[in-house]
Order: C-alpha cells, then structure tokens, then sequence
C-alpha cells in the first residue's frame, strides 16, 4: 500500500462522550482500509489511545495524531482533499479522476470526515465532495466504501509489519494468535 503517495484522514469535530466509538471507528477504518494516518480533534485523546494501541498489537505502519486546528490542516494540506458527504457527487461518477490525481500524478490525498454539522467553508477548500449514497449513513461506512474504492481491493491483501497478533480468517469463530516471528 506505502508505494502511493499518502493517504490521510481528518476526523472533523469529535462530541466527548457522545462520538467515542464513532471517531475510534473512524480511525480503525482508516488504518484496516489502507490509511497512512489519521487526524483527531485533540478532544479525542481517548479514540487516539485506542487506535494506537490496535496498531502496536496488530501492526502497521499506521499514524494517529491529535490537532487543534482542522482547519489548518485543510488548508495547508500538500495533495489534494476529499470531502467525504451524502450530499457529494456519486462516488462512482469521480472515482477514476481521483485515483488518477493519487496513484499517476502522485498527489497526496486528505480524506475529510465530518461528526456534527460540517460548515460551508470545507465544502469549498474541498477539490471533491463525495458521496458514497445521497442518502444518510454513517462517516464510517463512507469512508470504508471510499477506500476500498480509491485502492480497488488492494488494501485487503495488506501485509502488516511489527504486529504482534494476527486475526485468523475462520468459517466459524473468533481466533486471534501471536504472529510467528518467522513469516
């Protein structure tokens, strides 16, 4: 996956107590789905812990980083920025063009999700506002079906370094091993 340029995600805004799980799945989403990092509100401490801790037991190499300033990051991002909303373009109509924009012209992509309200003004720092459905879902399931989109399934064969555990795909229960320092 770390042969394209980087691949980020901004969680815009995080609601103490209200979005804990949202914004921890955000960040898992982003890490498991083929994300170099991801960018909390620096209320999300909690959400951070977390995600660092799956990276550390189940590999990476994935970045999780708090900010005080969205906007900043928006605005100074080297690449481009996607905004991930239902009221978008259809995913499907501009897929193509940002896969080219990423993997031929080598531009580094901000993927941009939203908790509560997100205001006007990141609809215009946006190159592409996008929607995976026009109909309402969850920030987690648009950015799942983005990246899965922009890699085309590539990022499920990834090969994970420094892990400690590893899942084993099963027809039937749940196993999780110590990864065998030989593989």
């Amino acid at each position: 996956m770390h042969e394209e340029p980087e691949v980020a995600v901004l969680r815009l805004g995080h609601r103490p107590g209200r979005d804990e799980r949202m914004t921890t799945h955000v960040g898992l989403t982003a890490r498991a789905l083929g994300a170099d990092r991801v960018y909390f509100p620096d209320n999300a401490g909690q959400s951070l812990e977390t995600v660092a801790d799956i990276t550390d037991r189940f590999g990476g190499p994935f970045t999780v980083e708090l900010t005080d300033s969205p906007n900043a990051i928006i605005r100074e991002w080297d690449g481009r920025v996607v905004h991930l909303t239902m009221y978008g373009e259809q995913v499907q109509d501009v897929e193509e063009e940002i896969r080219t924009v990423h993997q031929d012209e080598g531009a580094p992509l901000l993927l941009v999700v939203g908790s509560e309200k997100v205001s006007f003004d990141v609809y215009e720092a946006a190159d592409w506002n996008v929607g995976v459905t026009n109909q309402p879902h969850s920030e987690v399931a648009g950015l799942a079906v983005f990246l899965d989109r922009l890699f085309e399934g590539r990022e499920l064969e990834r090969e994970w370094a420094d892990a400690e555990h590893q899942v084993i795909p099963m027809e039937t229960g749940k196993r999780v091993e110590p990864v065998d320092d030989d593989r």
